[in-house]
């Protein structure tokens, strides 16, 4: 478990400019809400305001709820990152761990109207969105016109990018996600996703070790069964 002194020395190392006093990190620091949540819960954050969240250990997924108990998994953020939790509107929104998290919780509206006070601070708001807004986009077209391989595939170039380890030569990575929540992902069922799974193994391009573990052995392949434009010659 991270103190809270640690969480948000982590978050303004990351997020806030060198330059910025103490009396504003102060400020920014008063309105931190440390969060330290075991894994499968669901954060109770309140439904009528925009949230703003950073993680700082641990691994957890943002649900949008439609009606009639229907739910999509819209992203998977993992330590270092920040995440938006909207105010529900036409959905409602939950953050639910994946695994024992250490987090810092900001009321959007308050940090913003902070935030304008330093064109340093308002640009860490913008990469955060623009890197949301280019996962969306990639989701958009993976959920509307990609096949079911090549979903699964583009998500573990994504995971390799975002917490991939190489480790002598293969890249590692551990998943805290369940196969369920993969496939809540990606608008696949668990069987198919299992599916994919062992396609990818028998084509020598994955390995999966155990629950969570998948090596990479050969990105490349991978890459190329996830229906990206190949470059130029």
């Amino acid at each position: 478990m991270m103190t809270f002194a640690e969480q948000f020395d982590r978050f303004a190392q990351l997020h806030l400019p060198a330059h910025l006093g103490d009396d504003a990190i102060l400020r920014f620091r008063s309105l931190a809400r440390p969060v330290d949540a075991a894994r499968d819960v669901a954060l109770g954050l309140d439904e009528g305001s925009d949230h703003l969240v950073f993680v700082s250990s641990g691994a957890i997924k943002l649900v949008a709820h439609a009606s009639a108990g229907r739910n999509q998994v819209v992203a998977f953020h993992f330590p270092d990152e920040l995440v938006v939790v909207p105010a529900r509107a036409e959905h409602s929104y939950t953050l639910s761990t994946l695994r024992k998290s250490d987090l810092l919780v900001f009321d959007y509206a308050s940090f913003a109207d902070l935030a304008r006070g330093d064109p340093a601070v308002l640009r860490s708001l913008l990469d955060t969105a623009r890197s949301s807004l280019s996962r969306s986009r990639e989701k958009s077209l993976t959920l509307g016109r990609k096949t079911a391989t090549e979903r699964l595939a583009s998500f573990l170039v994504g995971m390799a990018h975002r917490i991939g380890v190489e480790r002598e030569g293969l890249t590692f990575i551990d998943l805290p996600m369940s196969r369920r929540d993969i496939a809540d992902s990606l608008g696949l069922t668990i069987e198919t996703v299992s599916r994919q799974f062992t396609i990818l193994r028998d084509l020598g391009i994955v390995r999966t070790v155990g629950k969570s573990g998948v090596q990479l052995v050969d990105l490349r392949a991978l890459e190329a069964r996830a229906g990206y434009l190949t470059e130029a010659a």
